[in-house]
């Protein structure tokens, strides 16, 4: 059976306010095309298939039709709810959906029960772990201690123990199937030894939000989301990483899907496949007036553009000026090359003794890097008196 590894879609996210819909439909609609030259059985989804618990209508239909697309491709879909999901929202009509090949794994209480599969070598067990919240889980699975592998009570709180106790579950259910079954287990965490970008919304709680490898033993392959850069952490532990960059740390990333053979064995091989890049990201730095006219940045006029300015003047409009050249520019930073702009300010130092025009021509001194200029400083005066002469007549 071969599984392709994919998570943390996020569909809906933007970039630096631009709408990322179109490219977000472009590549995972590509995945598709993987099922069909892959022959690939079954998608997972290891959670964050939207970027927010209440997705935009728009949203909601990009991923209806990825979904379908893949599902006509011919593969059976997994899917589970990561930490930027509404799991009661990703579930619904579950049980309908399931019947058309697409699996909805969203429950506390059920995610000990697989997904079964075949194929020539026997049965294949998929179970999805939805992103275990400690606390709201931790109650969650002590209301069904019936479960074979349940504990009587979990005694810790925090991620390691609620994925100790939904792992001890899934190992008992796996234990009672007939021998030689294999089995797929998503989850949604942040294990040890994983790389974060800055993307990922934090999962702390306590200040913990890591958990160790070890707690997923026992089981043939673990896809895993929420850390969105690809990375093997074992042969059979792996983040797929997003489809798309979603914050300029991850601009080295080579965006990826896993390609997870299994045999009668057990697990036989993974293989990464590189996703489709729509805009490349990029950084530079530098003064403005270089910047616009260098011609060594001619690469740079089609990227998603973070710039970072080192004038020891703030430009006037610098994201304006920068976009007639570089359109996709998003992200823009002022740090003189002197770094007076960064140095600490004391504030209790230079309010002392100071009236309200001296306060307002340095505060323009301070945010700009110059001090305002005469005319700068006759509407700052006018704009004094208008304030006292207002505040006057109260």
């Amino acid at each position: 059976m071969r599984v392709l590894h994919t998570s943390d879609w996020h569909v809906g996210r933007t970039f630096h306010g631009r709408d990322l819909l179109g490219d977000q439909e472009a590549v995972l609609s590509g995945l598709a095309d993987l099922v069909v030259d892959e022959r690939v059985d079954v998608v997972v989804v290891a959670g964050d298939l939207y970027d927010r618990a209440v997705p935009s209508g728009e949203a909601v239909q990009t991923c209806v039709r990825v979904l379908a697309r893949i599902r006509e491709a011919g593969a059976q879909l997994v899917v589970t709810s990561g930490n930027h999901d509404s799991a009661a929202r990703v579930g619904a009509f579950a049980e309908f959906a399931a019947a058309g090949g697409l699996h909805l794994r969203t429950q506390v209480a059920t995610l000990h029960v697989p997904v079964e599969l075949t194929d020539e070598h026997g049965p294949v067990a998929v179970y999805g772990i939805p992103y275990l919240e400690p606390d709201p889980a931790r109650r969650a699975l002590q209301d069904c201690p019936d479960v074979p592998g349940a504990s009587a009570e979990i005694g810790s709180r925090g991620h390691t123990a609620v994925l100790t106790e939904a792992m001890n579950r899934v190992r008992a259910d796996l234990a009672a199937r007939p021998a030689g079954t294999r089995s797929v287990v998503l989850a949604h965490a942040f294990v040890t030894g994983g790389d974060s970008s800055d993307s990922e919304r934090t999962i702390a709680v306590g200040g913990v939000e890591q958990v160790p490898g070890s707690v997923f033993d026992g089981v043939d392959y673990v896809a895993l989301g929420h850390l969105h850069g690809p990375q093997r952490l074992a042969e059979h532990l792996r983040y797929s990483g997003s489809p798309l960059p979603y914050s300029f740390s991850e601009a080295s990333h080579r965006k990826s899907v896993w390609l997870v053979d299994l045999d009668a064995d057990g697990l036989a091989r993974v293989e990464r496949r590189e996703l489709p890049v729509p805009r490349r990201l990029a950084t530079v730095q530098g003064e403005l007036e270089e910047l616009l006219a260098a011609p060594e940045h001619a690469d740079l006029e089609d990227c998603y553009l973070s710039v970072t300015l080192t004038d020891e003047v703030r430009p006037l409009e610098p994201m304006r000026r920068l976009q007639q050249r570089f359109p996709h520019a998003v992200h823009l930073e002022w740090k003189p090359a002197s770094g007076r702009a960064t140095a600490p300010l004391r504030y209790a130092e230079i309010v002392r003794g100071r009236d309200d025009r001296a306060l307002a021509e340095q505060f323009v001194a301070d945010c700009r890097g110059s001090a305002p200029t005469e005319s700068e400083r006759a509407l700052l005066g006018e704009a004094l008196r208008a304030v006292a002469a207002a505040e006057g007549t109260r």
